[in-house]
């Protein structure tokens, strides 16, 4: 037995108010009751060692013998019962794991708005409701595939245990989805769960069904911008299902939207120390212009202008995984109680059917960027683009409160939200990131201030040498305030095999 389940073997049967048991004793742990149902505990068995296979073979490269501090939920109420301890990845415990069920809950949006819950899948929408858990379901195992090669040059022992405690929850999300897959959609559940253990993050013939999921994820400030900027999608897309007039779908992310708040911590922090470690090297070198790139890299931190760079690629990408603005498909999730808004029950103003109602989206007419009034309901995409968009901006607020506290004068904004997009309203068009709309032979001949170069690439890959001593910090990234569970920053967090 590993020490991870020994912490949780020990506290297994505690319980405060609210909490929610997880049962550890069987191969697949849940909260779900999964021994009751013998056919689904035999799809799910016969999967798991599949999905091992997968995670051996794509999952973080180098590793999988060495013991690393994780945490392991053993409940979901809302006080977050977890443990931490040491163990291999894969033997690590991934669960299916359900919010509690609020009892008397109604579908909050829609046409069926008003109407209990559904605890199975509504017949008619059964094919709408698959293809939006199969698409995110796609993601979580995309994003490991991705960041599979960074423990290799991770910049300390505590970068690297956070970049594998985000790896195993993308693992555990996947089994929430298959969960529901093989549960409640029979044998196309099953063949969709087969499948998203087949395709591969970039691969030529099987990709991954979301572009921004087979983009490379290089080094380690692009780890700091996906989980900052691609993994705050998550968050909205989680949130927006969590509404979900199906039950087990909104329960389900519900538990999942807790989990991806770490990976938004882990990028937020990130790049902050990034740019704590930039701003301290400029400061004691005596260097106040943040363009003198040449002085600035030559003390092994990344500059400011390229940080910039590259979160603007990373703000592109990331708003077309929410697809075109205006959108048939969007409105009908929402209208069939499938898929709401962010924050859905808290919003005031409309009814929450939409018919009839009108949300402001930007469109290119003539050549200008003009702001028009779309149906509500087509609009529902645009709107959580917005509202994304908006989502980020505190956390580059505290990035730019700290470089303003160095002394730096320097800003990172978010670029035009029709900057280098490849899909919706703005694709293909050519919008520089202050939002002006340039032509083709402009936009190139600036293309290089806008986002990153192969200059720049090659240079941040040659910051990314391993820094694997406990206590140990690569120069380009400052030490975090505190360590993770109260240990201290010298603490071996993962022991490597």
């Amino acid at each position: 037995m590993s020490e991870v389940e020994t912490l949780l073997e020990d506290d297994a049967s505690v319980k405060g108010d609210g909490f929610v048991e997880v049962d550890y004793d069987d191969l697949i742990p849940n909260n779900v009751n999964l021994s009751s149902d013998r056919q689904l505990k035999r799809a799910l068995e016969q999967w798991q060692p599949e999905y091992i296979d997968w995670w051996k073979a794509m999952g973080p490269d180098g590793f999988q013998a060495s013991d690393v501090y994780l945490r392991t939920a053993v409940g979901v109420d809302p006080a977050g019962w977890a443990k931490f301890g040491h163990v291999k990845m894969p033997d690590y415990r991934w669960g299916i794991l359900l919010a509690p069920e609020v009892d008397g809950r109604t579908i909050p949006f829609g046409k069926h708005k008003g109407e209990p819950v559904w605890k199975e899948v509504p017949a008619e929408y059964r094919s709408l409701l698959r293809r939006l858990i199969v698409v995110q379901a796609d993601t979580e195992p995309a994003s490991v595939e991705q960041q599979r090669h960074l423990g290799r040059t991770a910049p300390s022992l505590y970068d690297m245990r956070n970049l594998f405690q985000v790896n195993v929850e993308e693992g555990r999300h996947l089994w929430a989805m298959v969960y529901l897959l093989v549960k409640y959609f029979g044998r196309d559940g099953r063949e969709e769960a087969q499948a998203l253990l087949e395709r591969r993050s970039g691969h030529a013939d099987n990709p991954r069904i979301l572009g921004a999921f087979n983009e490379a994820t290089p080094d380690w400030l692009s780890f700091f911008m996906f989980t900052y900027f691609t993994d705050r999608d998550g968050k909205m897309q989680l949130a927006s299902l969590s509404e979900s007039g199906f039950d087990p779908l909104s329960r389900s992310c519900r538990f999942m939207l807790t989990e991806e708040a770490h990976h938004m911590f882990v990028g937020e922090t990130g790049l902050g120390r990034v740019i704590e470690a930039t701003c301290t090297a400029m400061k004691k070198a005596g260097i106040t212009d943040p363009h003198d790139i040449k002085a600035v890299r030559a003390l092994g931190v990344i500059d400011l202008p390229l940080i910039q760079r590259k979160a603007n690629f990373h703000m592109s990408v990331t708003r077309d995984l929410f697809g075109s603005e205006v959108s048939g498909n969007a409105a009908a999730a929402f209208s069939a109680g499938l898929k709401g808004r962010f924050g859905e029950a808290r919003l005031d103003g409309d009814d929450h059917v939409l018919e009839g109602e009108t949300y402001p989206v930007t469109r290119i007419v003539e050549g200008k960027l003009v702001s028009e009034d779309m149906p509500a309901l087509r609009a529902i995409n645009s709107r959580l683009l917005d509202d994304y968009i908006a989502d980020c901006q505190p956390g580059i607020e505290r990035w730019n409160r700290a470089i303003a506290k160095a002394g730096i004068d320097f800003c990172v904004t978010q670029p035009h939200k029709g900057f280098n997009r490849r899909i919706g309203e703005f694709a293909g068009a050519c919008i520089t990131p202050s939002g002006d709309i340039v032509d083709e032979q402009t936009w190139n001949a600036n293309r290089d201030s806008f986002l990153p170069t192969e200059d720049d690439l090659q240079f941040i890959n040659s910051l990314m040498k391993p820094c694997h001593a406990p206590g140990s910090y690569a120069s380009w990234i400052a030490p975090p305030r505190t360590g993770i569970n109260s240990q201290p920053l010298d603490y071996e967090y993962v022991r490597i095999a």
